[in-house]
Order: C-alpha cells, then sequence, then structure tokens
C-alpha cells in the first residue's frame, strides 16, 4: 500500500512538475487571439463565446472561463472565485497570453508559436504571474465594466489566501488601475479638472472596510521586473509606490482646489504620504518634506 501511495504521489507531481510540456499550443494561441480581440470595448457574439474552449484539453478549462470573464462587458472579475489566484498553470498560461498581446503590438513582432514556445517551459517567478495575474482583473475592470464605479467595492484581503508580498501586488495594480481613471484630467488638461477627479477618486474601492488611502500595508520584499518593454528591469517598490504616491497627491490636490480644507489634514495623517520610510522609492521626496514640514 505504501508503496502504491509513494507511486501515485509521484505521478502527481510528474504531471504537475511538467504539466507546461502537455499544452496544447495551438489551443492557447487561439485563447491569446481572444483575448486581444475582444479585451477592450467590443464584445464577442454569444456563438463565440459559446465556441470558446469547447474541445479544450482539461488543463485549460480555467484558463478559458477566466478569459472569457475578463473579455465580457459588465463582467464579474472582481468576485472572490476570480480574485483567488489559481493554479500555477492557469497562471502560466495567462502570462503566456498577455505575452501573445504585446507581441502583436512590438516593433519586430514574433510569429505567436515563438513566442509560446519561448515561455513555455521557462521558469517564470512567481511574482511575475501574479502581478501579471492581478493587472489583467483590473486592466478589464477599466476596459469593460463602464461606467467605471467600484465605490460599492470593499475586498477582504486576508479572504484570498495571499502572502504578504501577493497582497501588496494586487493592492498596487488595484490602485495604478484606479489611478489612470484620473490621469488625464490631472496631467493632460490645463489647469488640472480637479471636481472630475474627485468625483472619480470617490468611486476608489475600499480595502477590508477603509478607504484606499488608509491601506498601509506596504512592507514587503522588494523584487525587480520588467514593467514596460521599452525600458529595463525596474524595483517594482520604486515604480508602482510612486506611482501610488502620485495618486494620493493628487487626491490632496483635489479636496484643496475643491474648497474641503478640512479634511485635507486628516487624509494627509491616515494616508502612506506620512510615512518617510516610504518616500525613498518615490520621485517625491522635497514635495512630502514641504508639505510635512508645513503640517
Amino acid at each position: 500500500m505504501k508503496q502504491l501511495l509513494s507511486i501515485a504521489i509521484g505521478l502527481l507531481l510528474s504531471t504537475s512538475l511538467h504539466s507546461k510540456d502537455i499544452l496544447n499550443k495551438n489551443q492557447v494561441i487561439e485563447l491569446g487571439k481572444y483575448y486581444s480581440r475582444f479585451m477592450f470595448t467590443n464584445d464577442a457574439s454569444k456563438e463565440l463565446i459559446k465556441k470558446l474552449g469547447k474541445e479544450y484539453d482539461d488543463n485549460l478549462n480555467l484558463s478559458v472561463l477566466f478569459v472569457k470573464e475578463v473579455t465580457k462587458s459588465n463582467n464579474k472579475i472582481l468576485s472572490d472565485d476570480f480574485l483567488k489566484l489559481p493554479d500555477t498553470t492557469t497562471l502560466e498560461i495567462i502570462y503566456i497570453i498577455d505575452a501573445l498581446h504585446q507581441n502583436r503590438h512590438s516593433e519586430n513582432p514574433m510569429k505567436p508559436i515563438q513566442v509560446v514556445d519561448s515561455l513555455i517551459n521557462e521558469d517564470i517567478p512567481f511574482n511575475f504571474l501574479v502581478d501579471q495575474y492581478y493587472e489583467t482583473i483590473f486592466t478589464s475592470v477599466g476596459n469593460k465594466n463602464k461606467p467605471f464605479n467600484m465605490s460599492k467595492v470593499n475586498f477582504k484581503m486576508s479572504e484570498y489566501d495571499l502572502n504578504d508580498v501577493q497582497k501588496s501586488i494586487f493592492y498596487l495594480r488595484c490602485m495604478d488601475a484606479c489611478g489612470s481613471q484620473i490621469y488625464g484630467f490631472m496631467n493632460i488638461v490645463n489647469p488640472p479638472n480637479t471636481k472630475k477627479s474627485l468625483e472619480y477618486i470617490e468611486k476608489f474601492p475600499q480595502f477590508d472596510g477603509l478607504d484606499y488611502f488608509q491601506y498601509t500595508e506596504l512592507y514587503f520584499d522588494d523584487f525587480q521586473m520588467k514593467i514596460f518593454n521599452d525600458k529595463g528591469v525596474q524595483s517594482y517598490k520604486d515604480h508602482f509606490i510612486n506611482e501610488l504616491f502620485q495618486t494620493l497627491l493628487n487626491h490632496a490636490l483635489c479636496l484643496s482646489k475643491e474648497g474641503r480644507q478640512t479634511e485635507v489634514q486628516d487624509f494627509l495623517i491616515n494616508s502612506p504620504l506620512r510615512d518617510e520610510n516610504l518616500w525613498k522609492h518615490t520621485e517625491f521626496q522635497d514635495v512630502l518634506k514641504s508639505i510635512f514640514k508645513e503640517e
């Protein structure tokens, strides 16, 4: 009996360790094409949705469900079933699907099969897979669920079975997507449209029942990754905490410009902006010193 059990466990481990070796590459490429075609504003027909994944290999089932959901308007991608990380193979497939999408827009695109072959047996760091997964989810929220409104969303961070690094990735990717909603109003129009920006900020989600700016769990182990195709590897903390601080500073500016001065001080005190240990990850150190020196 013990020998049979050992053999069974060995077979399971072997299947898990070599799961990418038995992926149907053409089916992965087809998923990538579908994702690229419908990730923005246009939707697939009911016939195409029903057809996608039909007679696919079983190890692609969760990837098919995920791709169908993130490409659907008014989707339910923020349900707990999707916010919890799937198995590693599914994360790897979603990573490859995004690589296929990025390849289509590169200056010298490779053939899709070359993209898949280059990644299918690569040992991709798990943090990269988690980052891509949550980036895809929150990109879908911005692209497919219009008008933008996450004001009734309360992310219960302890219920998604995430470690500290994964929680931080989740939060920072969410806030990166939220911050993009006000970028144009604050950085392109002149003067900045603080009224419109504040309307969007008030539609940002909560985390564990608190406003987004009260989330302070940002002391995770940093790692390096390529965030933009046209740049080299970067510190994850440096990039995303800097982006978060830009959103927070824009929020404070909006409150001030819209005559809500009594809220500004409470906002500054309750946000990560006050945390001097995080300033080194941003380009706003001089601004932050002047603000908190005045305070």
